[in-house]
């Protein structure tokens, strides 16, 4: 690929497929088919592109893979791309969920369909771009980057208050941003370069630890988003079109957890470890008091925001035990949450088409006209809930047990989450599913149509094979978080000797 590799590949990919769509001319229907052609065949080889980056991935070595190294500004800037077992699952999530976005659209999006569908593509190849990143400020570039669509995408094919929610989604985000730029200047000042491979063997001093950890810590909480900076998600979600939300709720969360773990974590460890009560904290409140405020909505897609971030409560909860189950966990999480929290999101649509309204109270006993989505609905129901032998279990029993051997106590109230959980998710099931079928409306819905099962099917079968056999996702990252810790726990201790040696 002109002296490029793989990973270059899968971000330039993307834009090919929006550059073909914008030469394409004219309104009518077949013009209109070329442009959804064209952006479904982008993402699907864009996915397939990564399952051969994936088959030339060896998940038994916890260092970078695939890399690929240009000069860019002089020698302070560099292109540098690479994966490694933590970064890699994030990358097959992202092309995996954008074709069944495109799907979504197919017959929802009717104006704009062609900025639309470059919008989509563009945001793509931004979020792989945020996981291959292997130089900070390129990083920085694709993170922040990827708000301009999605604000676009909010504010111009969103609901009624779609400009309120794309402002207020891209000022929360932004601000906590630049935090993270200044922090980059200083690690450059520091470090004399960029780059995340020589940044992560550099000892940064102690009192500037903290100020960098912070700074980062800004931006991420933000992105997760971890309380109290949580209160765009429910706006931003409930304005987006569908496969907006499903690829904010699939993967632009996960680039704020992802962040800790690349950056946060193995950079400024004592920085990590002075704070990681405070984050204990924050995830605590984050997995009780949303789950609360959950079980009072009446609007489903709010419903279903607020207990996201319930569930990158149990994300941050596990990260900061950093033990081997803690932060796999967070990781496999993470994977899970992008898969049944995106199919939730797509029920939600599905109804939504039939009946243009979210509100909670104008179903009931769809259970009669409505079998097939009753099922796939309770299936991602199960899986949200953390139910056994759904891959909802296995991150929550996993963040659990890492928090329980860092702080019972922090467990044990993050445990209430789970109960908390399962009482608004079967709350909602009931009020939708079950039930008598008593409204007029209602008595002649049809079930699901073969697009819409082509959606939901794939992501219900990895919901219950990654439940039953997790090995996949655990095994991809499982060097890698080895060696994360080892370098946090090696970090530590060399700072105690130095400390014991002063005194």
């Amino acid at each position: 690929m002109f002296g490029f590799g793989i990973l270059t590949g899968l971000i330039v990919l993307p834009l090919v497929g929006a550059a073909f769509i914008l030469v394409q001319r004219g309104e009518d229907q077949a013009t209109l088919g070329n442009i959804r052609w064209a952006a479904l065949s982008t993402t699907i080889i864009t996915f397939l592109l990564s399952l051969w980056a994936w088959k030339l991935f060896d998940p038994a070595t916890a260092s970078f893979q695939l890399v690929e190294q240009k000069a860019w500004l002089g020698s302070t800037i560099i292109y540098k791309l690479g994966v490694d077992g933590i970064s890699m699952p994030f990358v097959l999530l992202t092309t995996f969920l954008m074709p069944f976005c495109i799907l979504a659209s197919w017959e929802t999006i009717t104006t704009r369909v062609k900025e639309y569908m470059i919008a989509f593509l563009v945001l793509e190849t931004l979020m792989i771009g945020v996981f291959c990143a292997l130089d900070l400020v390129l990083f920085y570039l694709f993170f922040e980057g990827g708000l301009i669509p999605m604000f676009l995408i909010i504010g111009i094919w969103g609901g009624k208050r779609r400009i309120y929610a794309s402002f207020k989604f891209f000022l929360y985000t932004l601000l906590g941003s630049l935090l993270m730029l200044l922090a980059i200047m200083a690690m450059y000042g520091v470090a004399g370069t960029t780059d995340i491979t020589v940044l992560l063997k550099t000892n940064f001093p102690s009192s500037m630890q903290k100020w960098l950890w912070l700074a980062f810590f800004a931006s991420f909480a933000v992105k997760m988003p971890m309380w109290p900076v949580h209160t765009w998600l429910p706006d931003a979600h409930v304005e987006a079109p569908t496969a907006g939300s499903v690829i904010l709720a699939g993967i632009l969360l996960k680039m704020g957890g992802y962040g800790f773990i690349r950056f946060s974590l193995p950079m400024f460890p004592e920085a990590s470890q002075y704070f990681a009560p405070m984050v204990w904290g924050l995830s605590v409140v984050a997995i009780i008091y949303t789950s609360l405020v959950a079980l009072v909505q009446e609007d489903m897609k709010k419903l279903i925001a607020y207990s996201s971030v319930a569930h990158m409560g149990f994300v941050t909860m596990g990260l900061f035990a950093m033990n081997q189950q803690g932060v796999q966990g967070a990781v496999f999480q993470m994977v899970s949450h992008g898969l049944v929290s995106g199919a939730l999101f797509l029920c939600v649509g599905v109804v939504y088409d039939r009946m243009h309204t979210r509100d909670i109270a104008a179903y009931g006993g769809l259970v009669k006209r409505m079998p097939l989505y009753a099922v796939a609905l309770m299936v991602f129901t199960m899986a949200n809930v953390g139910l056994p032998g759904t891959s909802g279990f296995v991150g929550e029993f996993l963040t659990l047990i890492g928090a329980f051997k860092a702080n019972t106590w922090v467990a044990f109230f993050a445990t209430t989450g789970v109960i908390l959980s399962a009482a608004y998710a079967l709350y909602l099931y009931r009020r939708i599913i079950f039930g008598v079928l008593e409204k007029q409306n209602l008595k002649n819905i049809a079930d699901l149509t073969p697009r819409e099962i082509v959606l939901l099917a794939p992501l219900l079968v990895l919901t219950i094979y990654y439940g039953v056999n997790p090995g996949p996702i655990l095994d991809a990252c499982a060097a890698s978080v080895q060696g994360l810790i080892r370098s946090y726990d090696a970090a530590l201790a060399a700072t105690k000797t130095a400390a014991l040696l002063l005194n």
